[in-house]
């Protein structure tokens, strides 16, 4: 079901409109503007540049990956950071803008995420607070990890939901 609103998350409390751009890391994609739903903005509570690494349960999780991931946590989200990134988190001034998604439509498989042809203006623009308060606000388990990596290797076949953001700003493999 398409979502009322879509928001966007930025270091730039100053943007007037978002014009569709290609990526730097896929030139050969369309010109775009990108917009994740509420259910999963916390994806983006981080400084643009963090890797992390995402995961929830969803209903097709096998009770191992369960028992793993979450055995030790009342959680049902985790979100994992290198500790080198801890006090950048606690520095950054983060703004949700909040888009109206009339021109929206959804990006593929990939949960929560919406894309524009078009040039979309703000509807509102909101400071997002103390990002550390904000996962624990949440419920989300913030992990403080020394590498992402071996989470990176262990989620993808585990049947667990997740996202790796950033990874290619991650430190090299211990």
């Amino acid at each position: 079901m398409k979502p009322d609103f879509v928001y966007h998350f930025s270091e730039d409390p100053l943007i007037k409109i978002f014009r569709p751009h290609i990526p730097t890391t896929r030139t050969d994609a369309e010109p775009l503007v990108w917009a994740i739903d509420e259910a999963h903005a916390p994806l983006y509570w981080f400084p643009r540049d963090c890797p992390r690494i995402t995961f929830w349960i969803g209903p097709e999780t096998p009770p191992e990956a369960k028992a793993r991931f979450f055995g030790h946590t009342s959680a049902t989200r985790v979100h994992a950071i290198e500790s080198v990134w801890l006090d950048r988190i606690k520095q950054t001034k983060l703004y949700a803008y909040r888009l109206s998604s009339d021109t929206f439509e959804p990006y593929g498989e990939a949960d929560g995420h919406w894309v524009s042809r078009q040039e979309v203006v703000p509807l509102a623009i909101e400071p997002v607070g103390d990002l550390l308060a904000r996962h624990a606000e949440a419920g989300i388990e913030l992990r403080v990890t020394p590498s992402l990596w071996p989470l990176h290797d262990a989620i993808p076949n585990s049947g667990l939901r997740f996202s790796m953001v950033r990874m290619r700003n991650a430190l090299p493999r211990p």
